[in-house]
């Protein structure tokens, strides 16, 4: 008998930080405990502007299903899933899961003088943070916009992750007219 699940992450992620952050670790932890299963789909849900909202991970699993919800859940939280994430069983059953929050801090792309793109680097502004964040916090993914680049950081409290980033981007250049916007820790409904 086979079952399937759709784990809904409320996390913005790239496919590729899906794929490697989430989906690799319950294939691992799925194989190890010998649990048979499938993945039968993954997406990120986009804004109008291209912008990742949440994602999916689709799998059939044949054997066990509380084992296997119980293991993707506590494999996924040790991940990093965000609170408001949830897990389908079937069409009958969902249960929420997820131990961080987030924090989205937007970078302005456009409008700084071109000599401040030109003389930082975005990577050394990524180092600086994550190291002010220490374990307060993380980096998942990011996004490239028109006129921002969105830098996607979770831990255990968004507002420590808003009041250590805001100590560190108000004195680095290419973080002049940044945006730090909490992120949801709910799903929106089943539509």
């Amino acid at each position: 008998m086979s079952t399937d699940l759709e784990i809904t992450l409320n996390a913005r992620l790239r496919p590729t930080d899906r794929g490697e952050r989430y989906e690799d670790a319950l294939a691992a932890a799925l194989d190890e405990r010998r649990i048979r299963h499938d993945f039968t789909g993954g997406g990120t849900l986009l804004s109008p502007d291209r912008e990742p909202t949440y994602c999916d991970i689709t799998l059939t699993i044949r054997g066990d299903v509380e084992a296997a919800v119980a293991l993707a859940v506590a494999t996924l939280e040790k991940a990093g899933a965000p609170k408001g994430s949830r897990i389908q069983v079937e069409e009958s059953d969902t249960r929420e899961f997820g131990t961080t929050e987030g924090v989205a801090v937007y970078l302005n792309g456009t409008d700084l003088p071109d000599e401040v793109y030109e003389n930082n680097d975005v990577n050394e502004l990524i180092a600086r943070l994550l190291g002010r964040l220490g374990t307060d916090g993380h980096m998942q993914s990011w996004w490239q916009g028109p006129r921002e680049t969105a830098l996607y950081l979770y831990g255990p409290s968004a507002p420590r992750i808003e009041a250590l980033s805001r100590e560190l981007l108000a004195d680095f250049p290419l973080a002049q007219r940044c945006r730090i916007v909490p992120l949801s820790t709910t799903l929106p409904p089943r539509g």
